[in-house]
């Protein structure tokens, strides 16, 4: 940054203001999964994106997962991670090792990355405030949660007293059992629960890919419609296929917007939403032009 020409900063700021004007004011949920956390050089990148997003009065909220992180502790303390249909075998003892993780650690390590870069931030679970209220979704599964209410009180509150909320994904019931909910199943709730404008979702691909194997059939936006086309016609497949369900999801839940994005990229928030460049694949709902 510092061999850039003050006339080229200046220029590059102008160039945002339209941008700006359009999220200003708006709510923008960020998931931010596990697997495009790849190196601490990268996570201060994207913490410096929402801070300076949350500067310029866009409303951020980031919900995280870590999933990487929680396999890493099971195999520490000697428990072997099984997966059921992409969904993790959670029993009482697992769910403890995702909260210490997931709520602890990640959480944690977010918060304070956001204030390090100039932000204020404040961690919750899906349990504070009974934010994420779930049951059961599969005796399989244990103690994976299922979605039945989402309160988003807390939120409100915090983004109204200028926080960047950072969510982790667990979940609880009226009996006091505590759920794993999927990441992404969580984000595209919240952000349709708070009417965001733009749900970004966060990942280690860089988005809807024609052929998974070549980056440069990547397709740039689809409408909801156009995804289910894609998913029965097999270019949707494997682990995007629960992720485009999500982007879905959350358009019917009322979100403007969602992208699907490579994590790993550098700045890919600020090139996707202050630039007319973009990033990843863009679900939209049909109806604009």
């Amino acid at each position: 940054m510092n061999s850039i020409s003050n006339a080229k900063r200046a220029e590059v700021l102008t160039a945002a203001l339209p941008y700006i004007r359009q999220y200003y004011g708006k709510t923008v949920v960020v998931k931010y999964g596990g697997n495009a956390m790849t190196s601490e050089t990268l996570k201060e990148q994207v913490m410096e994106d929402l801070v300076l997003l949350r500067l310029v009065g866009v409303r951020v909220v980031l919900v995280h997962g870590g999933g990487p992180d929680v396999s890493e502790m099971m195999t520490k303390l000697g428990k072997k991670p099984e997966f059921v249909d992409g969904l993790r075998v959670t029993d009482r003892e697992t769910v403890d090792i995702v909260q210490m993780v997931l709520a602890g650690k990640i959480n944690k390590t977010l918060v304070n990355l956001l204030e390090m870069k100039g932000g204020h931030a404040i961690g919750l679970s899906g349990m504070d405030g009974r934010m994420i209220e779930a049951k059961r979704k599969d005796e399989r599964l244990g103690y994976v949660g299922e979605i039945t209410a989402v309160n988003i009180a807390p939120l409100k509150d915090l983004i109204e007293r200028g926080y960047i909320p950072v969510v982790s994904t667990l979940g609880c019931d009226g009996e006091g059992n505590t759920y794993n909910i999927n990441g992404d199943t969580a984000a595209a709730a919240i952000a349709g629960a708070l009417g965001a404008e733009r749900l970004i979702m966060m990942t280690d691909i860089a988005g809807i890919l024609r052929d998974r194997d070549d980056p440069s059939t990547l397709i740039p936006e689809i409408t909801v419609a156009e995804a289910e086309t894609l998913k029965k016609e097999g270019i949707v497949s494997g682990g995007m296929i629960p992720k485009v369900e999500c982007c879905i999801d959350a358009i019917r839940r009322g979100v403007k917007k969602v992208i699907i994005m490579d994590g790993r990229v550098p700045h890919s928030i600020l090139m996707e939403l202050l630039t007319d460049e973009g990033a990843g694949t863009l679900v939209r709902g049909g109806e604009e032009t």
